[in-house]
């Protein structure tokens, strides 16, 4: 595989990693932030946009998954697929643990 290929499959995992808990979030009917909040990522959005902000994310990570040709015979891919997913995932775990406290 190529180099990008790599890139790109670190890239689904993380867009993957940040499609859940907007999901989560707007089909629970809670307010979350997303980049369209006010303040930008700090203020809370609507259900409904954290739903299409999700949906968004699900769509452009599947096609990153695609370019990257993840697969269980390289086990490499999978390596970086599962990296982007933890960096992105304990990334949001530290910035969103205060999101209640404003």
């Amino acid at each position: 595989m190529e180099w990008y290929n790599y890139l790109c499959g670190f890239l689904a995992g993380a867009i993957l990693a940040n499609f859940v808990p907007h999901f989560i979030h707007g089909i629970s009917g809670n307010r979350f932030p997303t980049p369209f909040s006010k303040p930008h990522g700090k203020g809370l959005s609507s259900p409904t946009i954290n739903v299409f902000w999700a949906l968004f994310n699900l769509i452009i990570g599947y096609l990153f998954f695609r370019i990257a040709r993840i697969s269980t015979h390289d086990t490499f891919s999978i390596i970086v697929l599962f990296a982007g997913i933890s960096m992105l995932s304990l990334r949001m775990s530290k910035r969103f643990s205060d999101k209640h406290k404003e």
